[in-house]
């Protein structure tokens, strides 16, 4: 597919280095119940899932406890007799019971106990990509690559990735499943947006080098990017979202805000759109995480797929949410280090 030509959803991608087709943008479905206090409803709820298949998406992300499991009863009543054609993702780590130390965590009993009450949940034989939610340190990695295994060889899950989760541990729980035959690492999630590009610095970087696949979560930064907290820093007379959106102001993040709408104009293209489309340029990004509480909100993110951005607008947004690549990329990529290394030559570089 060329630059200029629009993406669509279903313009599949591979997650990682599998054969699994996946749809450039992601549903995630945190929204679906308002059991947390912001959402939708379940007719609205079914609305958006409903449109997001329409248009082409088969990529369906959901967790054991967001809204207290009702996202996951939803989501299985959503998919009914089409679920084959759906890639279905879960997560499993957080707690689903107060008091219980074994209801949450990285352990074989927990991962043994959410896989199943997931299936019975959304009424389904088995995940498609099963996430560990939270890196815990707690649980050794070998016990948690050898449980996975375990549940792929039972025919529960299919494949397997990890959220939220040093580089270092990714890297691995990758290798030693590897050498150990048993199933390796398929994909991150990370939160990955023009306001949050730390994850440059080591995590992309390993993603590209392992073949391992990337889905970010707060594409849009927690709303700042869609640019309506700027002329209402304090997120007044907003919900509790809007409150948390406004205690990421700060001047870096007001001027990416400010460079992301002004982009926005010149293309004609919505803020969130932009931060969208960037982010979908992004090497080793599969595809981003996006939520809806109205059908009209997911409608304005698919927009994305149809914004364009020229190399100079990609530029303005790149240096305008630049990051300190920190140690020891800094001193790696100095250019009086390399040409110490090469002895002053021209050699060609892998350098991810």
């Amino acid at each position: 597919m060329s630059e200029t030509t629009p993406l669509r959803l279903d313009s599949y991608r591979l997650l990682g280095n599998t054969g699994l087709r996946v749809s450039p943008l992601c549903l995630g479905t945190m929204t679906f119940g308002k059991e947390w206090g912001f959402g939708a409803e379940q007719d609205e709820s079914r609305r958006i899932f409903e449109a997001y298949a329409k248009a082409g998406g088969n990529f369906i992300d959901t967790a054991i406890n967001y809204n207290l499991g009702t996202s996951e009863e939803w989501t299985g009543e959503f998919l009914g007799a089409e679920r084959e054609r759906f890639v279905l993702a879960t997560k499993y780590t957080f707690s689903t019971r107060e008091g219980d130390p074994n209801s949450g965590g990285n352990h074989r009993k927990n991962i043994v106990q959410s896989i199943d009450a997931s299936l019975r949940r959304m009424k389904v034989e088995y995940i498609d990509l099963y996430w560990l939610h939270v890196w815990e340190f707690r649980t050794p990695v070998e016990e948690v690559m050898r449980a996975v295994d375990d549940l792929v060889r039972a025919g529960k899950v299919l494949y397997f990735g990890l959220s939220d989760t040093p580089a270092w541990k990714v890297a691995q729980a990758h290798t030693l499943a590897g050498l150990r035959g048993w199933t390796g690492v398929t994909a991150i999630q990370v939160e990955y947006s023009l306001l949050e590009r730390t994850v440059e610095r080591e995590l992309l970087p390993m993603a590209r080098e392992l073949g391992i696949g990337c889905t970010p979560w707060s594409p849009l930064g927690a709303g700042v990017l869609t640019g309506k907290y700027l002329d209402n820093p304090e997120g007044e007379g907003e919900g509790t979202r809007a409150k948390a959106a406004a205690r990421r102001f700060n001047d870096r993040s007001t001027a990416i805000a400010t460079a992301v709408r002004d982009v926005a104009k010149e293309c004609g293209c919505a803020s969130a759109q932009v931060a969208l489309a960037w982010l979908l340029k992004q090497r080793g990004v599969t595809s981003p995480i996006i939520g809806a509480r109205t059908v009209e909100q997911l409608h304005d993110n698919l927009g994305c797929l149809n914004c364009t951005l020229s190399d100079a607008q990609l530029a303005k947004l790149d240096e305008v949410s630049a990051i300190d690549p920190g140690f020891p990329n800094q001193f790696i990529y100095n250019p009086n280090i390399q040409q110490s290394i090469c002895a002053k030559t021209e050699v060609e570089s892998r350098m991810p």
